[in-house]
């Protein structure tokens, strides 16, 4: 029984959305099932590996009916079966539960898909910014982000390379 066969009889099959893609399989999982489908995942599948967490920003896709994405690439290290799992998000405030508690690799995955979309992971034990500096108030990978930004360079400090 494939993993999408066994999805859908743990989660319903008018549940979840399921695609392939050049062999990577994938599932659309709604934000209210998406931690119950992330622990069957891993404990009941054997996807225990957290390969990587990316975040999305659909603004302006023609039929986007969302505005952010965020794709979780699991694996199975016994058998290397891979599997991707995407959420949809929308604004005001794009909101999605950590799967620290599983994955303890999410930690610096989710904080950095938090930085630079905006992405807020409920339940997260450090949520904060790691890429860009601690008064950044913007979010640099949204598209409605400007590619020059907003004239807040000149807020931060310049780093200085220290004498050798």
């Amino acid at each position: 029984m494939s993993v999408e066969d066994k999805l859908k009889e743990r989660f319903g099959s008018e549940t979840l959305e399921f695609s392939q893609f050049r062999h990577n399989r994938r599932a659309i999982v709604p934000v209210e099932k998406f931690l119950d489908v992330m622990s069957f995942l891993k404990t009941e599948l054997g996807f225990n590996y957290l390969a990587d967490i990316a975040g999305i920003d659909y603004l302006n896709y023609p039929n986007a009916k969302h505005r952010y994405g965020v794709v979780y690439a699991l694996a199975n290290v016994s058998t290397a079966e891979r599997f991707f799992v995407k959420v949809l998000l929308d604004d005001p405030e794009p909101l999605l539960p950590s799967v620290y508690e599983l994955w303890k690799g999410a930690d610096w995955m989710e904080r950095e898909v938090y930085d630079m979309f905006g992405v807020v992971f409920d339940g997260h034990p450090d949520l904060r910014r790691i890429l860009m500096p601690e008064g950044f108030a913007s979010f640099p990978l949204r598209k409605d982000y400007p590619l020059r930004g907003r004239g807040e360079r000149h807020n931060f400090a310049p780093i200085i390379r220290a004498e050798a």
